[in-house]
C-alpha cells in the first residue's frame, strides 16, 4: 500500500487532519532524509514507509481516547509510533512522552517536536521520569514480560499498555500472562495478517 492508499484511510477511516496528514509528509521527509546517515529504520522499508510505519503507527488511535491525559511511548526510535499519535492529537491537554535512550535518536526527536510544534516531552531513559501515563505504548521496544514488569513497577495506575507484535504474540502473551490475572487482548493489526496488537489494562 503506497502513499496515497495510505493518506485515504489516515482521512476517511482513523479521522486525521488535513493538518495531520501534512505533518506526516514532513516527518516522513525527515526520517528518510536522516536514514542516509543513521539506521533509524531498515532500508528495505523506505519505499513502503506509509504503510509499514506511519500507518502501522497511526492505527493504535483507535485504542487511544485522547482527553486530558498522557501517554508515553517507550523505546521511541525515530518516533514511531510516538510522532505518529503526537501529530494525531489536538487537544492541549492531552500529552505525549518520548522515552529514547539513543542521544542520536532523541536529538532528532527534539528537531521533529519543535519542528511540526507537537506538545510532546522528551526523555533519554525510562527511569529519568517516573511514567504518569494513562497510555503506554510501545513498537520494538523489548519482549513483553519486560515491557509488562515496566509498566507495572514505574508505571501510574490504571493505565492501559498498547503493544505492536509479531506473529508470536498470542505466545508471548500466554508466557507473559501467566502469573497474573490482568485482562488483555489481542487485536488484528491493519498492516500485516500476521501481526497483533496487545491491550492490557493494568
Amino acid at each position: 500500500m503506497q502513499e496515497p492508499d495510505v493518506i485515504k484511510l489516515l482521512q476517511s477511516y482513523l479521522k486525521f487532519s488535513d493538518s495531520s496528514i501534512n505533518k506526516l509528509k514532513i516527518f516522513v521527509k525527515r526520517v528518510i532524509d536522516a536514514n542516509k546517515e543513521h539506521n533509524f529504520i531498515s532500508k528495505s522499508t523506505e519505499s513502503d514507509i506509509w504503510h509499514r510505519h506511519i500507518l502501522d503507527s497511526a492505527q493504535l488511535v483507535k485504542f487511544i481516547i485522547f482527553k486530558k491525559g498522557t501517554l508515553a511511548d517507550l523505546g521511541s526510535g525515530a518516533g514511531f509510533p510516538g510522532i505518529v499519535l503526537a501529530i494525531f492529537n489536538k487537544n492541549p491537554d492531552f500529552h505525549v512522552k518520548l522515552y529514547e535512550k539513543s542521544s542520536v535518536k532523541s536529538a532528532f526527536l527534539k528537531r521533529i517536536v519543535e519542528q511540526l510544534n507537537l506538545n510532546v516531552e522528551i526523555y533519554s531513559n525510562i527511569y529519568d521520569d517516573k511514567i504518569e501515563a494513562n497510555y503506554i505504548v510501545c513498537r520494538a521496544f523489548k519482549k513483553l514480560d519486560r515491557i509488562i514488569q515496566v509498566s507495572r513497577e514505574i508505571a501510574k495506575k490504571p493505565h492501559r499498555l498498547i503493544v505492536l507484535k509479531g506473529q508470536n504474540a498470542q505466545k508471548e502473551a500466554d508466557n507473559a500472562f501467566k502469573n497474573n490475572k490482568y485482562p488483555y487482548k489481542l487485536e488484528n493489526s491493519m498492516t500485516n495478517n500476521n501481526s497483533k496488537i496487545l491491550i492490557a489494562d493494568f
